[in-house]
């Protein structure tokens, strides 16, 4: 699978397509434009992967058991090659955040909530957390283990909710105009209050909609507040 870099060194973020989406999606719609400035002074450097959702959650025409044992493969893909070849590649090991948009910021924020060993904050735009609104009625262990508003209200290993309340860069923004679902950060962010884990919660206006202008105003905004929050 593809991996596409921009930078030569800085705080490795791991961005995750939206939907259907491949590797460069982020590259086509100036996402990267957009925070260009941080790349170029080597505040951070971008990891671009593909997604899968086509081959899981988004292939209606696959068993909700085949989608779920997709995505777990995905999830290996993740942590045993994609982790790996970050830290061979920015001098590692460093502590790497994850990012996306929409279907892109549930997996980063399913990413690092399930290995926060692995993963230090998260940069999400957009998103819904519940697999619910994906798996069209099926949900085996394996869904609610990767559906965070399902494990994270459950969640009780200390060293786990340790490890994620040590987290300084957890950010759940949205915006609240057409197609955006700000209830769904709002909840995420009423599950991490209730557990004690710092983050940070932006619901943007109803002037911010759920498309490319938006995330291109947010991604700038995250990755400053997340160089102030470092300092």
């Amino acid at each position: 699978m593809e991996i596409c870099v921009y930078g030569t060194f800085g705080v490795p973020i791991l961005m995750f397509p939206s939907a259907a989406a491949d590797y460069l999606e982020y590259e086509r719609f100036h996402l990267i434009d957009s925070v260009q400035q941080f790349i170029d002074v080597g505040i951070v450097k971008l990891y671009s992967i593909n997604s899968i959702n086509s081959e899981s959650w988004l292939n209606h025409s696959m068993s909700g058991r085949d989608k779920a044992i997709r995505h777990q493969q995905y999830n290996a893909y993740i942590t045993d090659e994609v982790v790996p070849f970050i830290q061979d590649t920015s001098g590692g090991p460093l502590p790497i955040l994850t990012a996306g948009v929409s279907l892109g910021a549930f997996h980063a924020v399913n990413s690092l909530f399930r290995r926060p060993d692995l993963f230090d904050g998260v940069l999400a735009m957009s998103g819904v957390y519940d697999l619910h609104a994906y798996s069209k009625g099926y949900f085996d262990e394996d869904c609610y283990f990767n559906s965070p508003m399902d494990y994270l209200p459950n969640l009780s290993d200390d060293s786990i909710l340790t490890m994620l309340r040590s987290k300084k860069h957890i950010h759940i923004a949205t915006g609240s105009g057409a197609y955006e679902d700000p209830s769904a950060s709002m909840a995420l962010g009423a599950v991490l209050h209730a557990k004690g884990i710092p983050h940070t919660l932006d619901v943007w206006t109803q002037d911010y909609t759920h498309d490319w202008p938006t995330w291109r105003a947010m991604l700038p905004a995250l990755i400053e507040q997340r160089v102030a929050c470092s300092e």
